[in-house]
């Protein structure tokens, strides 16, 4: 058996089911889509490592496991339409193809065309973007790590009358998004 067929199955055993991944469209996904093809080339041996990965250019890969609870939190449902949003955004959007959605991917800071019924967006937030709250539809489901004093959080939220309801379900070491972060106050 190839030694990335070993990983990604040591991945799924020893960091997705231990963190509550239940989803099975979810962990079959991520058993078989080789997540070595979307790191960059020199980081291809620690591709299945739970931590996040750097990328030229800024920004990180989620790690794994945080990845997975996400993506199951959002429960992704064949025919439902998502959004992946982060700085390499294709290899979720991969693992969501994978599960039987059509999948658009965006940079961050970009204006998505919606409507979507799931967004992921892959990085740490302050508060989620406007532009991504608009293109969800009533009762769809948004998914992120919410950055708050230096934490951040692993949350999913859904689409209500009011906006978006974030609970947080999990601690994450996850990368913020630039694009999503507030600028440093002037204090005195």
């Amino acid at each position: 058996m190839p030694e990335s067929t070993l990983a990604r199955r040591a991945m799924v055993d020893n960091q997705l089911r231990p963190e509550g991944v239940t989803n099975a469209g979810v962990v079959a996904a991520m058993g078989s889509v080789a997540r070595e093809m979307f790191v960059p080339e020199g980081a291809r041996d620690i591709a299945y490592s739970d931590r996040s990965i750097p990328l030229p250019g800024g920004g990180a890969m989620m790690p794994p496991s945080a990845l997975g609870q996400l993506l199951s939190a959002l429960d992704p449902q064949p025919g439902e339409r998502a959004l992946v949003v982060g700085p390499a955004p294709d290899y979720a959007a991969a693992l969501l193809t994978a599960v039987g959605l059509e999948v658009a991917t965006a940079a961050p800071g970009a204006a998505p065309r919606g409507p979507f019924q799931l967004i992921l967006v892959e990085g740490a937030v302050v508060e989620f973007p406007a532009e991504l709250a608009a293109a969800l539809v009533p009762g769809g489901r948004a998914a992120t790590a919410i950055a708050d004093h230096g934490v951040t959080r692993l949350a999913l939220g859904i689409n209500g009358a009011r906006g978006i309801a974030f609970r947080t379900f999990a601690d994450a070491d996850v990368a913020p998004l630039a694009a999503y972060l507030r600028p440093p106050a002037f204090i005195f």
